[in-house]
């Protein structure tokens, strides 16, 4: 069961790979079989060779600027739900639901996201 901290690390580690878009960064945030969802996209990323090609192909989305908080709403098992708000120059403001489920090595196995624009 990951702690408040070790899902607060995660998570800021998440940020620093989506500020990076390096394919390390990306890469050493998933297991190799993690899977990778996201609603109302229809995206579906099976492994982490496919979660880093599809995270890398959103880079434009990044133009301009953006920020990102967020805060861990409940830990449950291996399972951590966390809120977030992301702002971007371009889009607009989005409000996230994650789930993330953890391996026994902190790695993230499944992600789930809710992402609706406000």
């Amino acid at each position: 069961m990951p702690t408040e901290q070790q899902v607060d690390d995660w998570v800021k580690a998440y940020v620093r790979a989506w500020r990076s878009n390096a394919p390390e960064d990306i890469a050493a945030l998933f297991s190799a079989g993690a899977e990778y969802h996201e609603w109302p996209y229809e995206t579906d990323w099976i492994g982490r060779e496919e979660i880093v090609k599809g995270w890398r192909s959103r880079e434009a989305w990044q133009q301009g600027g953006w920020g990102f908080e967020w805060s861990v709403l409940v830990i449950n098992g291996d399972t951590a739900a966390i809120k977030g708000t992301g702002v971007y120059k371009e889009l607009g403001t989005f409000a996230n639901l994650w789930t993330v489920t953890f391996d026994d090595q902190g790695s993230c196995a499944m992600f789930r996201m809710w992402n609706n624009q406000v």
